[in-house]
């Protein structure tokens, strides 16, 4: 068992109590996501805003007894985000700040990059995105068709992007692209959506719609070389080996999101079934079972990369196991309620749909599984990496 220390026990509460005040908004952002806008105040949404940014360029972290925060070790967001996924996992992925396009700026970013990156979230709210997904080929890097012509002055961006959080909000984001045939030739550019031929819309979709996954498309938009990130590094350390990083750092967190609306789901019948027989006691406890063993898999996994961020096998088995949690918990609640608890019971609905989600966040089962079956490949002749050795019982921190 991998228990949390002070430290982190005071993040989950402060997380904890964030993640309630944002639950009464839930089914009103799912009905309409630009209401999200409304609800900027809510320090779910306001603090993490401004968190995710390295120390170096953060002069504003979450302050708690003492302790600071910034939301860039794995292992932090596992905790946070667990929290914010229980309370509502669109409006958590909604969030405006840095995410997913800030650990790359971070991964792959000079200086100067980093810093008018970084600096312009801490002046306002800013939605950023991040695309790499194309409507025909998904996220394999291999198949990618979006196009970025260099040049000595401005280069150009060519290429449609789908399924992209915060499309249509986000004013600045990283979109990946290529510049010739093979691995080699992956980049990826910091754009801006006011840019000359970008475009973007807001897709319907049946779960997490406060994210507003959307559609990209860039027709010839100018890119100065300043925005190129990683090109004051080789090409072997600017394309598929930062992402992958990306992707390691990333993915225990997004397990931990499918644990926190498993976790939803178990304590909405707590909550709402007052009597329960022998069977549905035992059910519950089951579900309350599954729910910290995936729990603890993606504490395992984000203790592993915090330690190596080449370590990403333990998050694709968290990954894995919280998809189907997610799925399971949520269809065993509706169980708890008989026929018409989709329709009787409009929270849980929402939770049935936003767990079928976490499927298709940061690559479906197929891939994941992929990942690991690569592992077992390159170690057959001895065992799988071990994730950092952690006492039973001892407090955890990084």
């Amino acid at each position: 068992m991998i228990e949390l220390d002070d430290r982190l026990t005071r993040l989950q509460a402060c997380a904890r109590e964030w993640a309630a005040e944002m639950r009464p908004f839930s089914l009103e952002v799912d009905q309409a996501p630009d209401t999200l806008r409304r609800h900027l105040d809510l320090p779910a949404l306001s603090r993490v805003s401004r968190l995710q940014i390295p120390p170096r360029y953060n002069p504003d972290p979450l302050v708690l007894a003492g302790h600071r925060f910034y939301l860039m070790s794995a292992l932090e967001r596992v905790v946070f985000f667990e929290e914010g996924a229980w309370g509502d996992l669109g409006m958590m992925l909604g969030a405006p700040g840095a995410a997913m396009a800030g650990i790359l700026v971070n991964e792959l970013g000079d200086d100067e990059q980093r810093e008018a990156f970084f600096g312009r979230l801490l002046e306002r709210p800013t939605w950023t995105f991040f695309a790499l997904t194309e409507p025909d080929t998904g996220s394999d890097a291999g198949g990618l068709r979006t196009r970025f012509v260099p040049a000595e002055g401005v280069g150009r961006l060519d290429g449609r992007k789908r399924f992209v959080g915060n499309a249509a909000r986000g004013e600045l984001g990283v979109v990946f692209a290529r510049t010739g045939p093979g691995l080699l030739a992956l980049v990826a550019v910091l754009v801006e959506s006011t840019w000359t031929g970008f475009s973007a819309a807001p897709l319907r979709t049946s779960g997490v719609r406060g994210a507003e996954l959307g559609e990209i498309v860039m027709d010839g938009v100018p890119v100065p070389p300043e925005r190129v990130l990683g090109r004051h590094l080789p090409a072997t350390r600017r394309g598929m080996h930062a992402w992958i990083r990306v992707f390691n750092h990333l993915r225990p967190a997004v397990a931990t999101m499918g644990v926190g609306v498993a976790r939803a789901a178990h304590d909405y019948v707590v909550q709402n079934r007052r009597r329960l027989g022998s069977d549905e006691h035992d059910r519950l406890d089951r579900m309350r079972c599954r729910i910290e063993e995936v729990r603890q898999l993606s504490r395992r996994a984000a203790l592993a990369v915090d330690r190596d961020p080449d370590c990403g096998h333990l998050g694709s088995a968290a990954k894995v196991a919280a998809a189907r949690l997610a799925e399971d918990c949520t269809a065993a609640a509706v169980g708890f309620f008989g026929p018409g608890a989709l329709l009787d019971h409009p929270l849980l609905d929402k939770l049935s749909r936003d767990a079928r989600s976490v499927e298709y966040m940061e690559g479906t089962t197929n891939v994941q599984l992929l990942n690991l079956s690569g592992v077992v490949l390159r170690d057959r002749a001895g065992p799988l990496p071990r994730g950092p050795a952690v006492s039973p019982g001892r407090a955890v921190t990084r």
